[in-house]
Parts: C-alpha cells; structure tokens; sequence
C-alpha cells in the first residue's frame, strides 16, 4: 500500500517538475522569430550571393583561373586601339580588354570567396542577398555582362578587321625588308 502512495507521490512530483519547466519556459523571451516577415541581420562580411561590376572588370581571368569549382566563365576580346568608344576604366586609364560574357553559375558556386580575394580591381565581391532559389539549374546562371549581343558581334567584327588589317601590314612590311635584304 505505501508503494501505491509512493508511486502516484512520484508521478504527482514529476508533473510538477515538468509543469515548472514549462511554465518558465512559457513567459520566457521568444526565440524563434517568424521566418518570411522578420529576419536576423546578416553580418556585412558573410559570403552569400557574389556580384560583379562590370564597369571595374578588367578582363584579367583571376577569378575564373582561382575558382576551385569552375562556375565562373569570362570572355574577352581585345578593344581596337581605333574603336571610337574606346571606355574608359573605374579610374580613368583606357580599357585594353572587353568583357562580352561574364557568367556565374551558383549551382557550382561553393562561396569560398577565392574569386574575391584575388581581384585586383574588386570587380567582384559578396552581398548579403542569400535567397535566390530557382525551379531550373540555369535559373542560378547569372550573366553580368554591360554588352548587348548586338554590340558584342560589332566588336567582334572590328576586331576582326583590325586583325586582318595588321596581318597585311606585317606581310607588306616583311616583304618590303625582304626586298632590301635581295638589293643589298
């Protein structure tokens, strides 16, 4: 018969041990926040989603040879000394190099942040912006170029024709040498 006391003692006992627990718990200060409508900060310095300007990208291919998962890839094509918008970079010196295809594909991007570190220009750097969810992979391909298509067939056709243009220098001017070479 104590048994039978002791036991409905200890049941009574760990009910209000559990009941205390909760209720401490109940008028405590919330933790959980509610998702979609609030958020915590996000630290200025966390490597999320990258970004590039295109103005300050000077071609030189360090992201895309650094990038451990090779989701980076960079065209570029040289400007023509003649081209009438020759631009100009960030800091006023003359651009030697288009830039006619910049893409990340973040379904490889592993946020290491190599890409970042080793740009010499800080064309490209991390943004707090972390909820860029797609129903297709190529929906997490990211094309930053400034160049329409239309504008880059035009560059490529100039660059073309200034190739070919000093291709036929160098051949007159050889062949010219070639001459005085016979002569002498």
């Amino acid at each position: 018969m104590i048994d039978y006391f002791k036991n409905v003692w200890t049941w009574f006992y760990t009910i209000l041990v559990g009941m205390k627990i909760t209720l401490r718990h109940l008028f405590a200060k919330k933790v959980t926040i509610q998702y979609p409508n609030e958020r915590y900060p996000i630290p200025p310095i966390a490597r999320n989603r990258l970004q590039l300007d295109p103005d300050r990208c000077n071609g030189c291919l360090q992201c895309s040879r650094i990038c451990p998962v090779q989701c980076i890839t960079v065209e570029t094509m040289k400007v023509v000394p003649d081209d009438p918008e020759q631009p100009k970079m960030f800091d006023g010196t003359p651009r030697k190099i288009w830039v006619p295809r910049y893409d990340i594909d973040f379904a490889k991007c592993c946020f290491c942040g190599l890409c970042t570190t080793v740009c010499p220009t800080e064309a490209i750097k991390h943004t707090t912006d972390f909820e860029y969810s797609s129903y297709t992979r190529e929906g997490l391909i990211y094309h930053f170029s400034a160049m329409s298509p239309e504008k880059v067939e035009e560059k490529k056709k100039m660059l073309a024709e200034w190739t070919a243009k000093q291709k036929a220098a160098k051949a007159q001017q050889e062949k010219q040498a070639q001459a005085s070479n016979e002569v002498n």
